[in-house]
């Protein structure tokens, strides 16, 4: 073993002890379903485009066998994420197995591979368990979203969410400004949705060095067991295809980083302590992130 990586992970930068979860019970399980995208926003922490292939397209066959462990354990719903999942020509019917186990929560671009799937998407309201949907909308104006989106993906993504409500999806909204909640609601009137969406903003994720480490004294000085149990690492993972196969990963948020790879099944993922030294940790730690929402 490489003992001075082995105390990187363990310690901080001043000999430190990491702080560290330890997972309790798992009740939701992300699949990222390749980081393939139709676009490319540069502020993507997946670095998701048409080319990428960081994360590779998962298909039924790789990812069965964990959504039948995730069920038979007692786990309540699974999230799906990229990338564009509606890219990946495998996932519908990842999506109609799933959908047949437990609640599906997919957040998509809401642009052309969500249009050229809807026929088969509205298939899915037949399934036992429910679908829906997380679109992303950057601001709600047109111009300020389409200059990362490109131009003419504001419109296709409010057409496809009024669609999706229409059709009688849950459908909530992931947006990058928490100030302008009522202009969200606001626009969402002006083409004709009379209710409420549920609106989801998360903090901007560190990505650079001199990021605070979070210590195990943080850990216990500033967290209780209850906000501890809140941190996402504790009641999820995430599921990724690489040319290694398949892994998962501790949560959504660290697929970068091959020490989060626990492993290729659920209860062998749970056993394992996770150590918050990772950048985006201290996001989860200041903010509490949790892409469930």
């Amino acid at each position: 073993m490489d003992k001075s990586k082995d105390r990187n992970i363990l310690y901080t930068a001043k000999g430190e002890p990491r702080g560290y979860i330890e997972p309790k019970e798992i009740s939701e399980l992300w699949f990222n379903t390749g980081t393939k995208c139709n676009l490319q926003c540069s502020f993507c922490f997946e670095k998701s485009s048409p080319i990428a292939n960081r994360l590779l397209s998962i298909n039924l066959q790789d990812v069965k066998p964990i959504i039948d462990e995730f069920v038979d354990g007692g786990g309540k719903r699974f999230g799906f994420t990229g990338g564009e999942p509606f890219v990946n020509q495998n996932f519908l019917e990842i999506l109609n197995y799933a959908l047949d186990r437990c609640p599906c929560l997919v957040l998509s671009n809401g642009t052309k591979p969500l249009e050229n799937s809807f026929t088969e998407v509205l298939k899915l309201k037949q399934k036992p368990y429910a679908l829906s949907l997380r679109i992303s909308i950057d601001s709600p104006i047109e111009e300020v979203h389409d200059k990362e989106r490109g131009v003419g993906n504001f419109k296709i993504a409010m057409k496809m969410l009024k669609k999706l409500l229409d059709a009688g999806f849950e459908v909530s909204v992931a947006g990058r400004d928490d100030s302008l909640r009522d202009s969200y609601q606001q626009l969402f009137q002006s083409i004709g949705i009379s209710k409420n969406i549920p609106l989801v903003f998360f903090p901007e994720l560190d990505e650079v060095g001199g990021t605070p480490e979070i210590t195990t004294n943080c850990m216990t000085t500033y967290k209780t067991e209850e906000e501890r149990l809140s941190f996402m690492c504790n009641y999820s993972k995430m599921v990724v295809k690489t040319e290694l196969g398949i892994g998962i990963y501790a949560c959504t948020l660290v697929d970068d980083d091959k020490d989060y790879d626990l492993g290729t099944s659920i209860d062998e993922a749970m056993k394992k302590k996770i150590i918050l030294k990772h950048q985006r940790c201290f996001s989860c730690f200041a903010s509490g992130v949790s892409c469930g929402g």
